[in-house]
């Protein structure tokens, strides 16, 4: 039978599946599904979604019966003494059977209807014959896969669940001699879990060939999309509830099996060289499988590391070993190899973008899981962090963080991206000698990228890092107001031990204090005092643990004296009419639109409704304007008295979760300052939990709109706790010894702060600003990995369509984005149409609207893309 022939029989058998109902499950039909197929894209093209569906809700016992009969011969042949002999139990039989199964899954999780058919079918025990007595017929198809009668009959015996048995069957194929893996000596088992690469637990190269990779991949494949049930649950739902099948793989208690697999998984990832014998333009012309099988295995091994097993019946969560083990390397050796592996494949997007040729390198599409594997290193391994702070290799992926955060900043669809590279960074923070590194003078600042170059630069990686940070605050039009409050906590964590802070550093720090003290910032939003009250706290914790070696951010704080000054005397009605005056200055000089660097370009009424961010907050011509001080003692602004804070500081830190997004990752806020005297009478205490709804225990009035209003009982209930102690009193104790004229040469200032004596000021405990999970912050983690694998499967599945392409996706939002123009680089003609458009990498992902859900476009225009809602 030629290749036509095949195809048109195998579609008719397709149109069979739903047009008669209930095929004995011993009718040779069956047969036709692992026989007829010749590839991957026969399944995937001639099995359409609409044909899937038609079975699935008109013909169920059909698509059952497929499953099962599929299953079975599956098992059937991973048990076959001769397997994968070309005659007695062929392996593309085998290959067929899991494409077939690939390809129906996401078809089944994504029907509400089919949950408890799913539980049952899947999950639940079943009862076979046993080899005593003598099946009928229609059970030597199915072997061990089918279900006995439920008549507790004497030869009957109960076997695992249809999932579990597929499951241990997939895992087994993975190193299956002369499948996955080369031939195994005689008298050997079949099944031999051999680490696939050398790498971390395998010093002995094992010989693989061509078609043992595509094997694993497609194996891989179908790991996956057992696991992907998680796409198919919102994200409130998914850590609670979890997914059976990855809870199964994650929890198995063979520790030869877990280890194989998570080493063989690691180091097929981190061996790959995307920049072997390359030359440039060659992905346009050549197809690397072998970065297929690199990306299936670097997804399924975050699928399994990163994911929380839910509690039991008995509220008793098992341990996940791929986690545990990940977490007990030891060996600098393996540090290293994760390492070099990394930043390798890490570097190349970064690379690639600089290139003199453009284009010419083709850019990894899975660079930001790579990210991930990084983060979920540093939180599970305290040897691994300690590992790159202490041989300063933190320092290239501080640079290499930066990079996927500051070059897709001003993109709305990567703004999970961006926030996860915060989270990161601040994982690092939480060490101190990662604070200490950053002391080291940061050289060959020429050679970064454009999009993360700062011009003019000459400091430390701490001054790298700030004025990074300081970017990420103030570019991003209120696109990050999530994270503000974790670039803040990296600023605290490593403020006790940062040296020598330049000039310009220095300069951004009270650029940032003047943004969000001032009036039109505070007033806009009930939690913004909350960021000022942590940049504050960053600059308490330098003055106090590394005064006499920050000579230049004293001398900033004294230039900037006024408005700590004013803001200690802050209140409602002096609030209100700096806005006003604003305003009327504003219509006075009748500019329209300015453009303002490190500013706001438009003010909003404290009244509105949407809060000003940091890059829109008016720069104000008063103690409350970025930049310096007027420089004239005698000028006309408000002198409110110095007096230094007498009351109790015992705020904790808070986060600032904006009411738009609650599923960002919480931060630990219950850090205390150290008191400095005693509450006024009346005075309510300060005290937040680690948790969201605290965030509101200080509810201001909201008008019926929904605007926030002000008010005077809610500033008096922050405003006074505000720790300005230190400052004030660094301000009191050296403007008479520092000359201030407003002329005076910064030299003779700064040499006159290091002769001089500052008393009242003791340093406080040092406070780290942990990273925190939750259940909403997992369900953000986990569509943000499964956003990444769907995006990746419209990458790479060339010529066939996306295994969950035109499925109900729940876990994130799917939209359409517009037709590419036809390009050098990215043809277009009948076969390109099929499936092989190019897609915009991962963004953002729906963390507002977590219970929506939405149907992957299939239909015209561009290639479907995950976005924020």
């Amino acid at each position: 039978m030629g290749a036509s022939d095949s195809k048109l029989v195998f579609k008719q058998g397709i149109f069979k599946l739903s047009e008669q109902k209930a095929i004995p499950a011993d009718d040779q039909y069956w047969t036709g599904f692992w026989q007829l197929p010749e590839s991957a894209e026969d399944v995937f093209t001639l099995f359409s979604p609409t044909d899937i569906r038609r079975t699935r809700d008109s013909a169920l016992e059909n698509l059952e019966t497929l499953i099962l009969a599929v299953t079975s011969r599956l098992c059937t042949l991973r048990n076959h003494p001769s397997f994968p002999d070309p005659d007695l139990a062929p392996e593309r039989d085998a290959l067929n059977c899991i494409r077939v199964l690939t390809r129906l899954l996401p078809f089944i999780y994504e029907s509400d209807s089919l949950e408890a058919w799913e539980e049952k079918f899947f999950w639940t025990p079943r009862r076979k014959k046993s080899k005593k007595s003598k099946a009928p017929k229609s059970e030597v198809l199915f072997e061990s896969a089918t279900e006995a009668p439920e008549a507790q009959e004497p030869e009957s015996v109960e076997t695992k669940p249809l999932a579990e048995e597929l499951i241990d069957t997939l895992i087994d194929l993975l190193f299956f001699s002369e499948f996955t893996l080369p031939r195994a000596a005689a008298g050997k088992p079949k099944v031999t879990y051999a680490i696939w690469q050398t790498g971390v637990g395998c010093h002995t190269p094992v010989t693989s060939t061509k078609e043992y990779e595509n094997n694993r991949t497609e194996i891989l494949r179908l790991l996956l999309v057992l696991c992907s049930r998680a796409m198919y649950m919102t994200p409130n739902v998914l850590p609670v509830k979890g997914v059976r099948a990855i809870t199964y793989i994650a929890t198995c208690p063979d520790k030869q099996t877990v280890l194989s697999t998570l080493c063989s998984l690691l180091n097929t990832t981190l061996k790959y060289n995307p920049a072997t014998w390359r030359v440039p333009y060659d992905h346009v012309v050549f197809k690397d499988n072998k970065e297929l099988l690199v990306t299936y295995c670097l997804q399924f091994l975050l699928v399994l590391i990163l994911y929380p097993v839910p509690e039991n019946e008995n509220g008793y969560a098992p341990k996940n070993f791929f986690r545990h083990f990940l977490g007990r390397l030891h060996r600098p050796q393996d540090f290293q190899f994760l390492v070099d592996g990394m930043t390798r494949i890490l570097n190349q997007p970064m690379q690639a973008s600089s290139s003199y040729l453009p284009g010419s390198q083709k850019s990894l599409t899975w660079a930001p899981e790579m990210l991930m594997l990084f983060w979920e290193a540093l939180q599970c391994n305290k040897r691994f962090r300690s590992f790159i702070i202490d041989t300063d290799r933190a320092h290239d992926f501080i640079i290499l963080v930066l990079f996927y955060a500051l070059d897709q900043k001003n993109d709305s669809s990567k703004q999970s991206l961006i926030r996860m590279c915060v989270f990161i960074l601040q994982t690092l923070s939480v060490e101190p000698n990662f604070g200490r590194s950053l002391n080291k003078r940061f050289e060959g600042q020429e050679t970064l990228p454009p999009s993360i170059r700062i011009p003019n630069f000459h400091g430390t990686y701490a001054d790298y890092l700030i004025s990074s940070i300081y970017t990420l605050l103030t570019v991003g039009k209120g696109r990050l107001e999530a994270v503000y409050t974790a670039l803040l906590a990296i600023i605290n964590n490593i403020a006790p031990y940062v040296e020598n802070l330049g000039r310009s550093t220095s300069s951004r720090l009270l650029q940032l204090f003047a943004s969000m003290s001032s009036p039109s910032f505070l007033l806009a939003n009930e939690t913004n005092h909350l960021l000022l009250q942590s940049l504050l706290e960053a600059l308490n914790a330098i003055i106090e643990h590394q005064y006499s070696k920050n000579p230049n951010l004293v001398y900033a704080i004294l230039r900037s004296r006024k408005r700590f000054q004013t803001l200690r005397a802050f209140t409602l009605e002096s609030g209100q009419e700096e806005i006003e005056r604003q305003n009327q200055l504003r219509k006075e000089q009748n500019t329209g639109s300015v453009s303002r660097t490190n500013s706001i370009d438009s003010i909003r009424s404290p009244m509105s409704v949407r809060s000003p961010s940091l890059s829109n907050v008016p720069e104000e011509h008063s103690a409350f304007a970025i930049g310096d001080d007027d420089e004239s003692e005698n000028d006309e602004l408000p002198q409110p008295p110095l007096q230094a804070s007498t009351h109790s500081i015992d705020s904790p830190r808070a986060a600032s979760i904006s009411s738009f997004d609650e599923t960002v990752p919480l931060q630990l806020r219950g850090m205390s300052e150290k008191a400095r005297g005693k509450m006024p009478v009346g005075q309510p205490s300060f005290s937040r939990q680690n948790s969201i709804s605290s965030l509101h225990t200080l509810t201001p009035t909201v008008t019926n709109n929904g605007s926030f209003l002000p008010s005077a009982e809610w500033i008096e209930s922050w405003q006074p706790e505000l720790p300005l102690h230190t400052l004030l009193t660094l301000v009191a104790e050296l403007t008479p010894q520092v000359p201030l004229t407003g002329n005076e040469d910064p030299s003779t200032a700064l040499a006159a702060i290091r002769k001089a004596v500052v008393g009242g000021i003791e340093p406080s405990a040092i406070r780290v600003h942990l990273f925190e999970w939750s259940p909403l912050s997992l369900g953000w983690y986990e569509s943000l990995l499964w956003g990444f694998i769907f995006t990746s499967e419209m990458l790479v599945s060339k010529g066939t369509a996306g295994v969950w392409n035109s499925t109900t996706v729940k876990l994130f939002k799917v939209q359409e984005t517009a037709a590419h123009t036809p390009s050098l680089l990215a043809p277009r003609g009948a076969v390109d149409a099929v499936g092989s458009n190019l897609v915009n990498r991962i963004g953002s992902l729906n963390l507002r609207g977590v219970g929506s859900s939405s149907r992957a476009a299939s239909g015209g225009g561009g290639p479907p893309t995950v976005r924020d809602v």
